[in-house]
């Protein structure tokens, strides 16, 4: 049983209505962040309406690989050489998450690697929507220094125990969550829901190929990339200039992208043309925004930025401007 942490926050007695009827709060252990990188633990804990455990699962992965780095996750070769594949886990897990939201920190990360996985296994995750703690707590305006899952703990009064194991983050997930939606259900926040799109997969020749993902394209699955490289169609608004902090974006603003991204590069760069943006292959006076995970890189976009006085933004933080981008004038 979790510790209660809700003394601030008290269960309202109206819940919204629109609010989802069950949770999965999630953590996995990978071999790395890249796109071709696997699964190396993963937990689930169900959660009620109101944010209450009915239970918890967790498992070992053998990712049929180097698992990474050993120094964070502390699972060694030999330690995974016995775990079940993924493909073994596959139908246990998807029970934990079917007809729930799927609840992280970062939930986009979890989530794509999960789809991947899925895919994998020829197979497709059971999740429809996904609810970032990290946006939560944003909507909640939590006085938080940062973004890492340790504050947020500490703000609730959450003990870690052994951070980045699967369970022991996910545990710590949940009676932060717990806390996070009764003040959002208190508050009639609108909890920052997104849609999930499965991947699927099957062989063709020696390479795997990944399908149709919702409104995508096709493309091989490889190390380095999903798809070919393919010409955007121009972007049809003209630009109204550059992005203002605590504004919304509009359509027809030039956004370029630095370093690496937890969504596939491609499917993030989908996302905002669909959005009617202009994505931009580099940094000059007329870009609108930058988007990077690491502004203290050398890298010659984040130093045009600098010199240019782009303003720059993080992953997460673009993920929750693309909701509600203005439309362009006229």
């Amino acid at each position: 049983m979790l510790a209660d942490h809700t003394t601030a926050v008290s269960s309202p007695t109206e819940w919204p209505a629109a609010y989802p009827q069950g949770y999965a709060v999630v953590d996995v252990e990978t071999t790395g962040l890249a796109r071709d990188d696997r699964i190396i633990s993963a937990a689930v804990y169900r959660l009620d309406a109101r944010g209450e455990v009915e239970d918890h699962w967790y498992t070992l992965v053998n990712p049929e690989r180097d698992p990474g780095p050993v120094w964070i996750h502390g699972l060694t070769s030999e330690v995974l050489e016995g775990a079940p594949l993924f493909q073994d886990v596959a139908e246990e897990f998807a029970a934990r998450l079917a007809g729930r939201v799927l609840v992280a920190h970062n939930a986009v990360f979890d989530w794509q690697m999960i789809a991947r996985e899925y895919a994998r296994a020829e197979r497709e995750a059971p999740v429809r929507q996904r609810l970032c703690t990290i946006a939560l707590s944003k909507e909640l305006r939590l006085p938080l220094p940062n973004h890492k899952l340790e504050s947020l703990a500490a703000h609730f009064g959450v003990v870690q125990r052994q951070a980045h194991h699967a369970l022991d983050d996910a545990r710590v997930l949940a009676e932060a969550f717990r806390p996070s939606l009764r003040a959002a259900a208190a508050g009639g926040v609108r909890l920052p829901l997104l849609e999930c799109r499965p991947l699927t997969e099957w062989t063709d020749g020696p390479a795997p190929r990944i399908g149709r993902q919702g409104g995508g394209g096709y493309g091989g699955y490889r190390p380095g990339g999903w798809r070919p490289s393919r010409k955007r169609p121009l972007c049809p608004h003209p630009n109204p200039g550059r992005y203002e902090d605590g504004t919304r974006l509009k359509q027809g603003m030039r956004v370029a992208f630095s370093g690496d991204t937890s969504v596939d590069r491609e499917l993030l760069e989908d996302r905002a043309t669909e959005a009617g943006l202009h994505v931009a292959t580099s940094v000059s006076r007329l870009t609108s925004l930058l988007v990077t995970n690491d502004p203290d890189s050398g890298t010659s976009k984040v130093v045009k930025a600098r010199q240019f006085g782009t303003p720059v933004v993080d992953e997460a933080a673009f993920g929750q401007l693309l909701r509600d981008v203005e439309a362009a004038d006229g």
